[in-house]
């Protein structure tokens, strides 16, 4: 039996990766796959060959992309260039040409994927995007098929490990936010601009595609609140840890009664919980469902070889359906694509959750009633209140509360009206709380 013939777009770290992987695992991959995959025409305007294994086992490499995936010779494109262009086109094309595509491209998924799907149905062929969401981690596959039998109820994700290896530096070695993002760069773990992991979209991307698979609904990036870690200081990480809290970057999506809410922020989670002590640069996922409770996934959320292993598993999955017939494939988004529902997704002021509270106090009698007060007539109740000692000369102290959940716009309207207290000094820092239980 012929091989099945892999077009590469991209010979960066993961295809680069890729390459490797499947060159030094070929016969075993071949045993699983029943066929034999051969990458035989790669694309890339700038690489390194002395770093990528078995490259010379390549047929074809050459600077048009669009010349892959035009080529008749190719049964399954892999695009691992990113970004939203030409990335959509060349996927785009590669559908119009009748050919299965596999991504890593969480961000072209996230915002162009219903189009792209609905390409790919319309063609009979498959769009697999596996390492698009926390690297060599499973997650897709455990959520779209493992999990088929249940109801998924939330999920709550650590899938940014830049953002997840910033807030594990300022808690075991007391450095600053900046100080940490800038050997995060120097380590390769952030990109020069590091935006989309520290200001949280990619995370955004990642928690709308498990948004989708979860609850079967189309892809919505635009409604998922996304906020960063930016503003998290070193003495915040230290005071949730006297509260018994370790601070992560979450992605949360949950089913309520009123629609789903999809949400990326700093979080406070009880420092007992598995997810709490996933730290560096590792991935994990909690997948709260109906049938089967909680179940956690952990690994390396980035990486050449991690990437890539996901990236094979995906073109392994598709030389096994290729001859079975498109509508008893594994739908894109788990649900049957005339299954899929337009839920609503609910805006963050609807949002319900507990809360960290972080204020500059007068030090002196009446103050703390004062905001208490504020909290009470706004029917948020307090769960705990830490006050640090003033340092010398300091005309404020630092107080912390934990309150009880509430929606967000109840919290939004207090925090306005405690802010505007003469015994309070700028503004307050607040980081939502979840108990994951």
């Amino acid at each position: 039996m012929e091989p099945v013939k892999i077009g590469l777009l991209g010979l960066g770290t993961v295809g680069g990766g890729t390459v490797s992987v499947l060159t030094r695992n070929a016969s075993e991959i071949a045993r699983r796959a029943g066929r034999e995959i051969k990458i035989t025409h790669a694309a890339a305007k700038d690489y390194n060959p002395d770093l990528i294994q078995g490259l010379d086992q390549i047929d074809l490499i050459s600077d048009d992309a669009f010349k892959v995936v035009a080529d008749p010779n190719v049964d399954i494109v892999i695009e691992l260039i990113g970004g939203y262009s030409p990335a959509k086109e060349l996927v785009l094309k590669a559908i119009e040409n009748g050919k299965h595509v596999v991504t890593a491209n969480k961000a072209l998924i996230a915002l162009h994927g219903n189009e792209i799907f609905a390409a790919a149905e319309a063609k009979g062929v498959t769009v697999a995007y596996e390492a698009g969401i926390a690297g060599g981690i499973p997650i897709i596959k455990a959520v779209r098929e493992g999990l088929a039998a249940n109801q998924i109820e939330w999920i709550a994700g650590i899938i940014n490990g830049t953002g997840n290896y910033i807030l594990t530096e300022m808690r075991d070695k007391g450095r600053d936010f900046e100080d940490v993002l800038k050997e995060a760069q120097e380590l390769g773990y952030a990109e020069a601009d590091p935006t989309f992991d520290v200001e949280g979209i990619d995370a955004a991307h990642k928690l709308t595609i498990l948004g989708s698979i979860a609850f079967g609904m189309p892809l919505q990036f635009d409604k998922t609140f996304t906020e960063g870690i930016g503003k998290v200081e070193q003495q915040d990480v230290l005071y949730a840890g006297e509260l018994g809290y370790r601070i992560k970057h979450l992605g949360i999506t949950r089913k309520t009664e009123s629609g789903i809410e999809q949400r990326v922020h700093p979080t406070l989670i009880p420092e007992r919980r598995l997810i709490a002590n996933v730290d560096g640069v590792m991935n994990a996922v909690l997948v709260k469902c109906d049938a089967v409770g909680p179940t956690l996934y952990y690994g390396a959320g980035a990486g050449a070889e991690p990437t890539a292993s996901a990236v094979i598993a995906d073109v392994v999955d598709i030389v096994r359906s290729l001859t079975t017939a498109p509508e008893n494939r594994v739908p894109h988004l788990g649900f049957q694509a005339n299954a899929l529902v337009d839920l609503n997704i609910l805006p963050m002021e609807e949002t319900e959750t507990a809360y960290y509270l972080r204020m500059q106090a007068v030090d002196q009698p009446g103050v703390l009633a004062d905001v208490t007060q504020i909290l009470g007539d706004s029917g948020i109740s307090i769960e705990a209140i830490l006050q640090k000692e003033p340092a010398e000369d300091a005309s404020y102290v630092p107080v912390i509360f934990l309150t009880q959940r509430i929606k967000e716009k109840n919290m939004n309207d207090a925090i306005a009206k405690i802010e505007k207290l003469d015994g309070i000094n700028g503004e307050i820092m607040r980081i939502r709380m979840e108990t994951l239980g």
